[in-house]
């Protein structure tokens, strides 16, 4: 019957259309492209006019344009820069170019591939000799004496310092001397930080994990600190330092 009366035939493919565009409109929209996909491989030779970015054994990063100049420890990841492009795209981004210094010397020429710049510094920061740290494969050997805690020290595993987000996540275990060292150390210095148990914590020890794979090293040692998303093996105050910057 109501077909019938004016208007009623448009009113209801208006009100249909209206219905599909609301229902368009709550799709959500694609998720942007990577930018490590906008990164091609990158051949390089010896003979270009390059800069290099390396690890120093104080956990500080250098820059030269002598590839010959980088420390033998350093040279298996090498950050290379063409200083002859714009400010804009020599500014670091999250993608950064990296090379295998001792193929480009032997050889001439070598192809360089994109990282994530956390990847970069993660993996050259893992070529130098861990700080003082203990493995998690065989023995432990007895647990270590308590030792009392520096004042105002996490209060539990998983638990962030008071005075904002932490700056450090630290992964380690009860036994482990270098990690107690570690959180003391954070705790003297008011370094915001949580600790996680990855032997007690399963999600734990996922998450590090997780982390050390995407960031490519192992995860065999303890502690491991994780400085605003740069893995550092080992407890060296030096190397800490260099990452942790101006929070200290």
């Amino acid at each position: 019957m109501w077909s019938h009366l004016p208007g009623f035939r448009s009113h209801i493919v208006l009100a249909l259309l209206l219905l599909a565009s609301a229902c368009k409109k709550g799709a959500p929209p694609a998720p942007p492209p990577t930018a490590q996909a906008e990164l091609p491989p990158l051949d390089v030779n010896k003979d270009s006019a390059l800069l290099f970015t390396h690890v120093e054994s104080n956990g500080n990063f250098a820059t030269t344009d002598k590839a010959d100049s980088v420390p033998e420890v350093a040279r298996r990841l090498v950050r290379v820069t063409d200083p002859a492009k714009g400010v804009a795209e020599r500014r670091d981004t999250s993608n950064v170019y990296v090379v295998d210094l001792r193929e480009l010397l032997t050889n001439g020429k070598a192809r360089a591939r994109a990282m994530s710049r956390e990847a970069f510094e993660t993996g050259a920061l893992a070529q130098l000799p861990p700080g003082d740290s203990s493995a998690l494969a065989g023995p432990h050997g007895p647990p270590l004496p308590e030792e009392p805690e520096a004042a105002g020290s996490d209060a539990g595993a998983g638990h962030a310092l008071a005075g904002g987000p932490p700056v450090v996540i630290l992964y380690g275990t009860p036994w482990c001397g270098a990690c107690k060292a570690a959180r003391q150390y954070l705790s003297s210095k008011h370094i915001p930080f949580a600790y996680k148990d990855i032997e007690n914590d399963a999600s734990a020890a996922r998450e590090l994990q997780h982390k050390a794979s995407r960031l490519g090293i192992p995860a065999d040692r303890v502690p491991i600190l994780d400085v605003r998303g740069r893995l550092l093996v080992g407890f060296d105050r030096t190397r800490l330092e260099a990452l942790l910057g101006d929070a200290t």
